[in-house]
């Protein structure tokens, strides 16, 4: 996954551990399978290509300006055939193997920016909550044309990744085109990433938020605590629930399906088609909805991706939520990881991943049940009206509710929706969703 590490962004995986099917990833989310593992019957060598391919790295030994070694070339090569199969197959060295393996964990070093290629530049695909780079005010679909003055145009996502890793503590410049704006340079420093992958508080009383920031291994489990903690604070039952999965960018395919779990009751969940066997699964609700069925709202943005689209798509399909926003990234593959020697690996695209409905994501996306784009919220002062309780020698009321006047008390705390016009949006169609629901 990267934060700015050497993997593309966005890929969705099932691990196979030793045989035993396991949800291992972030960003990109792969599987990994045993090494070996063949897909078809071995086709005969070409054996008139393999020729070319030796005549070719004898004459690159032979007449490049400076010498090169078989082993770099070879691994050259290898990196070439991945690459060129699609954005998300790659050859992963032992250092880059090593941080896909640590990446679930939810601590790594970088800056905290998932980042994906586009038409040649790398793009923000999201920024991580409490990083570097979300308090430096970098944003989902920012291009970053430099890396310390150099720029990035024609560099490769590993390339660029190379550039912006480093020792923690050190400061790094990028320069940032926003919206086809003027450039500008944001500076900021390397640093642990400890991602805090589920947030939730009350709005309102019975109204709850829970805002997943990316799927890790425990991810499932923090949502359940969440939601049992949602409950407590407000004393009954809930009214309401917002799922805020805007700027995830994915990870974990169990924690994912872990997740839905946990609010549905029974049905499909998600399922994934390939050429090999290990690639066709299917995940299914087990039936403890821990939700108690309350009226639901998805928040998604272009920032989105692969984890994130099943659990919107799922609970979509399944009517049981409305998901609201942008539509999303539309990361539908599903990537896995075989290991090789010497502590490297292959990444490669297996299969794609399918909503309950049999919808394909890849490319396209989930689009909102109701759209609503992200804008600015200005807050106007009330005027503040003279009323029948401010009025001396005003009557009681005969029900004997207390007296209501203009001066209502102290300023009310600030809180998310307050500043949010889509999280406020929600806000509001679940109060509604509550209204005609009789709750």
């Amino acid at each position: 996954m990267l934060h700015l590490s050497r993997l593309t962004s966005l890929a969705l995986t099932i691990a196979l551990v030793i045989g035993a099917p396991l949800a291992f990833a972030a960003q990109p989310a792969p599987a990994v399978a045993p090494a070996g593992t063949a897909a078809t019957t071995k086709a005969p060598l070409p054996l008139e290509e393999l020729r070319t391919f030796a005549e070719v790295m004898d004459r690159i030994k032979a007449a490049y300006v400076e010498p090169v070694d078989d082993k770099t070339l070879l691994e050259n090569a290898i990196k070439g055939m991945l690459s060129n199969l699609d954005p998300h197959s790659a050859y992963l060295g032992p250092e880059d193997f090593a941080e896909l393996q640590e990446s679930t964990s939810g601590e790594f070093g970088g800056l905290g920016i998932e980042v994906g290629a586009e038409d040649g530049f790398i793009k923000v695909v999201s920024p991580i909550d409490d990083t570097p780079a979300s308090k430096a005010g970098i944003q989902a679909g920012d291009f970053i044309v430099k890396i310390n003055g150099q720029p990035t145009r024609g560099q490769s996502m590993t390339e660029a990744v190379d550039k912006m890793r480093g020792k923690i503590g050190e400061k790094i410049t990028l320069t940032l085109v926003r919206d086809g704006g003027t450039p500008f340079d944001v500076t900021l420093a390397r640093a642990i990433i400890q991602v805090k992958s589920v947030k939730s508080q009350l709005l309102e009383s019975g109204y709850g938020y829970i805002r997943i920031t990316q799927f890790q291994v425990k991810t499932g489990e923090e949502v359940s605590k969440a939601l049992a903690k949602l409950r407590k604070d407000n004393g009954k039952k809930l009214k309401g629930i917002i799922l805020d999965l805007r700027n995830n960018p994915g990870g974990v395919l169990q924690a994912a399906v872990e997740v839905v779990d946990h609010f549905i009751t029974k049905g499909l969940i998600v399922y994934t088609k390939g050429r090999i066997a290990n690639s066709e699964l299917r995940f299914s609700a087990t039936g403890k909805d821990e939700s108690e069925a309350v009226p639901m709202v998805v928040l998604i943005n272009g920032g989105s991706a692969s984890a994130s689209e099943i659990v919107a798509g799922a609970l979509q399909d399944q009517k049981r939520a409305v998901v609201m926003g942008t539509p999303s990234f539309g990361k539908g593959s599903v990537q896995t990881v075989l290991p090789l020697n010497n502590d490297r690996a292959l990444k490669i695209t297996t299969a794609l991943y399918y909503t309950p409905n049999g919808r394909s994501i890849q490319a396209q996306g989930i689009v909102p049940d109701i759209e609503v784009r992200k804008a600015k919220i200005t807050s106007e002062q009330d005027s503040e009206y003279f009323k029948e309780a401010d009025l001396q020698g005003h009557l009681g009321n005969g029900n004997g509710g207390a007296d209501k006047p203009s001066s209502s008390g102290g300023k009310a705390k600030p809180m998310p929706q307050d500043d949010d016009y889509q999280l406020a949006q929600a806000l509001s169609l679940l109060k509604g969703l509550s209204i005609t629901s009789g709750r």
